[in-house]
């Protein structure tokens, strides 16, 4: 995913009120022979440092250069605190907060419909084999059926095989359209 170019394309989404009831108890995947359960939650403002260690371990891979060390935790801050985008936390036992999504809302002109874009999904080296990422996702997809909106939409670097195969395997479909980036800079 051309991370930065996505981030800057979509984090002025407005944020509608479908999904303005209390966030549900965390989420629990089953523990497996792979590993153990993972939970999965909304991160609100007392969870900005956590998340924002992770969001800054996204950008690392993805190669965004960032000039203020504390520009990603900004970012998120302000993004959590006027609930622009639903902020996801992977915990697993004895290793801790491993990963995170990221979730603008937005809307689909051909469905009439409200749409959300996952836009970052993440897990620490620590925590990747554990089903972090499939939690994520299973979590973002359970909100979405709950809000009612018409699908969600997700964008991977082409390399990133590993994230394409669990995409894939978890029912997304890559699509034919081809996505355009104007960089104002």
């Amino acid at each position: 995913m051309n991370g930065q170019a996505q981030a800057a394309a979509q984090q002025d989404v407005p944020s509608p009120a479908v999904d303005s009831t209390p966030a549900p108890a965390p989420a629990a995947a089953p523990a497996s022979a792979s590993g153990p359960a993972v939970s999965v939650r909304a991160a609100g403002e007392a969870d900005v440092e956590a998340a924002a260690v992770l969001f800054r371990g996204y950008l690392d891979f993805y190669e965004v250069d960032i000039e203020d060390p504390d520009a990603p935790r900004a970012f998120l801050a302000e993004r959590i605190a006027k609930d622009e985008s639903l902020v996801l936390l992977a915990d697993v036992p004895e290793a801790g907060t491993v990963g995170f999504a990221q979730v603008y809302r937005g809307f689909s002109s051909l469905s009439l419909r409200t749409a959300w874009v996952l836009n970052d999904l993440y897990v620490a080296p620590e925590g990747r084999r554990t089903g972090a990422g499939r939690a994520l996702l299973h979590e973002v997809l359970r909100r979405a059926r709950e809000a009612g909106v018409s699908g969600v939409q997700l964008e991977t670097a082409y390399d990133n095989t590993v994230a394409q195969r669990l995409y894939e395997a978890e029912g997304f479909v890559r699509e034919e359209f081809h996505v355009y980036f104007h960089d104002l800079g």
